[in-house]
């Protein structure tokens, strides 16, 4: 696992487009603004580029690179056509499948189970309907919390991009794989669930 996860808050930051098919961002060190992972994707085929313009962009594939500013994999996350329910898989820098998140049937707000890599449950990510509000937690204890960031209202209303804030709490342990799937979810709770 790559050093960089050990931080506990981190800035994502789409970027800003009026007409954009891929979907990228930077996650950024929130107090420095120093830029710490880019996350692209880098091939899209053209079929899924023009599906992007559509109602149906939501139901389009997808394989998000999660590199260093210097071009070292960190994690890859990729979900193929999904026509009722996502799910999504995540690998690891080797591209081994570390785990993924399953869609679950009826949330109010949005719902994923996280999955590790036998498919078992490590913890649940949960939105609020009110707002965009998004919570890891596994039993009582909760991991993370995934919150959006007003970015002004004429970026809002004339751009697709939006801003999140990702906070692991302390009770994750710096090396704990779950890292790497709780920073995955911010990508999936986007493309999934927000688009």
């Amino acid at each position: 696992m790559h050093p960089v996860l050990s931080r506990n808050t981190f800035f994502v930051k789409e970027h800003v487009g009026m007409f954009k098919a891929a979907n990228n961002y930077d996650v950024l060190c929130p107090e420095t603004g120093e830029e710490l992972l880019h996350c692209r994707e880098p091939n899209l085929g053209f079929f899924t580029k023009m599906l992007r313009f559509t109602d149906y962009k939501r139901n389009t594939p997808f394989n998000v690179v999660i590199t260093t500013p210097s071009g070292e994999p960190v994690v890859r996350v990729s979900r193929g056509i999904s026509i009722f329910l996502s799910k999504v898989d995540v690998f690891d820098d080797n591209d081994r499948r570390i785990g993924g998140f399953k869609q679950k049937l009826f949330s109010i707000g949005g719902s994923f189970n996280v999955l590790g890599a036998d498919d078992q449950v490590l913890c649940t990510l949960k939105g609020k309907f009110t707002g965009w509000d998004f919570r890891f937690s596994a039993g009582d204890n909760e991991l993370a919390k995934v919150s959006k960031k007003w970015a002004g209202l004429g970026k809002e209303l004339f751009t697709s991009a939006d801003n999140y804030i990702l906070e692991i709490s302390d009770q994750v342990p710096p090396d704990n794989p779950v890292r790497q799937l709780i920073l995955a979810a911010v990508m999936c709770i986007d493309m999934v669930l927000k688009e």
